[in-house]
């Protein structure tokens, strides 16, 4: 049978990285609305969230799919996931804001299943595991 699992793996961790990459870019072009926006939701320090935004939307998402430190690069998305909606989509009432909330906590279900199951055989954490002669686990 073939082991598909270290492909799975890569191309989901490449298809919750884009939505965060798409965004990233969109707040890089229009770094003033961002700010604004972040502003008029009530988060101090607009200016510094806006640049944590974009760390982890750019930097944290690029290191995604690239595979290094994994698990510790989707545990921090997966906060800043999950603080997202309840920041900027906490009006449930509103129907796309609904959707918007629930989506945010299951893509923050995605990565925390790379979290806990790595990010598989294809990823740098992968290849200096080897390197160290340590085991890699080939179920994720």
């Amino acid at each position: 049978m073939i082991n598909f699992t270290g492909t799975t793996a890569v191309v989901g961790r490449v298809l919750l990285a884009v939505l965060f990459l798409l965004s990233g870019f969109s707040k890089l072009t229009s770094p003033e609305g961002t700010i604004a926006y972040i502003e008029s939701s009530g988060l101090p320090f607009p200016v510094l969230s806006y640049l944590a935004a974009l760390g982890v939307e750019l930097g944290l998402a690029a290191l995604l799919i690239i595979g290094f430190q994994t698990r510790i690069v989707a545990v921090v998305m997966a906060l800043f996931t999950v603080m997202a909606a309840f920041a900027f989509h906490n009006n449930l009432a509103d129907q796309g804001q609904f959707i918007n909330f629930f989506k945010n906590l299951s893509i923050a279900g995605g990565l925390l299943q790379i979290a806990a199951f790595g990010g598989g055989a294809l990823s740098v954490d992968a290849l200096l595991a080897r390197r160290a002669g340590k085991t890699v686990l080939k179920t994720a």
